[in-house]
């Protein structure tokens, strides 16, 4: 055992510590993969397990010490906290927002493209009433600013958000000499 690791009360606070560290890295890593990034994920996947190691065994060695168990117990849940909180910090990956408009005064599309944001526009009816539909992929970075930008437009429209898994967008996809990629492989 580490020499520090002698006294119980640095032992209760190591093993708290980890548990918070290796919960929420396990936490990032689980929506790593859930976005693609199976590699990034592998890297921190092994610096968890290598966390975790070290905490079970400081544990498990010390069974007959319950404050051990309590600390290990609360490090888990105060990890899975920090994990999201940290996750929506990174904000990694896309989201797709849903904007409807009953609105037809405003262009509610028109103006999110100005402030640079990519729109598909869809004809609609609620209610037998018109409306307009719009579909934005955004990074979720840039998700904030774009509801903002739908709220000061059209106060009144209404929008869901979606998680995006990735897909191949040929437009944004380079083939291995570097040419870009044909939009439709035959």
């Amino acid at each position: 055992m580490i020499a520090f690791l002698d006294n119980d009360a640095l032992l209760v606070l190591a093993i708290f510590v980890a548990r918070i560290l290796d919960v929420s890295l396990g936490t990032v890593r689980t929506i790593l993969v859930f976005r693609g990034r199976k590699y990034t994920a592998a890297v921190i996947g092994f610096v968890e397990i290598l966390i975790w190691l070290v905490a079970a065994r400081e544990v498990i060695h010390n069974l007959d010490t319950w404050y051990l168990a309590v600390a290990y117990a609360a490090g888990f849940a105060a990890g899975n906290v920090v994990g999201v909180h940290l996750e929506s910090k990174l904000a990694i990956g896309e989201e797709l927002v849903r904007a409807v408009s009953r609105d037809r005064s405003v262009d509610l599309a028109g103006e999110l493209r100005r402030r640079g944001h990519a729109v598909v526009e869809l004809e609609g009816r609620s209610d037998e009433t018109p409306v307009e539909v719009l579909l934005v992929v955004e990074k979720r970075r840039k998700i904030p600013a774009l509801l903002r930008s739908i709220d000061a437009t059209d106060p009144s429209a209404i929008y869901t958000i979606t998680d995006v898994k990735p897909s191949v967008r040929p437009s944004r996809s380079k083939a291995r000499d570097g040419r870009q990629a044909d939009a439709v492989r035959k």
